[in-house]
């Protein structure tokens, strides 16, 4: 492992030597993480991920798709009612179809 000096520029800004951003894959506007150590700062690159947000339907249609038996797709059938929703009116395979 290798260590290099950079500055800490206005408003906190530090330049990350291009061998290490090349070998991270750090481009501009990439994410990093910076935790806090008992000894320094560590610097990380980070991963975002998008999240999907589920509609009440979306939610359905898993648990009525995900149902492996008639016992489970029972239960799956009265919580899509829970939700307010028609099993009938939502797109999927009941088990053993």
């Amino acid at each position: 492992m290798s260590s290099t000096t950079s500055r800490v520029g206005k408003r906190g800004t530090i330049v990350v030597p291009a061998a290490l951003r090349n070998r991270y894959g750090l481009e501009e506007g990439a994410l990093v993480i910076a935790e806090e150590r008992e000894d320094g700062i560590l610097l990380r690159p980070a991963v975002a991920l998008p999240v999907e947000i589920y509609t009440p339907e979306r939610r359905a249609e898993f648990l009525l798709n995900n149902a492996i038996d008639a016992d489970d797709y029972r239960s799956a059938v009265a919580e899509v009612r829970k939700l307010g929703l028609d099993p009938g009116a939502i797109p999927h395979d009941p088990p053993g179809e």
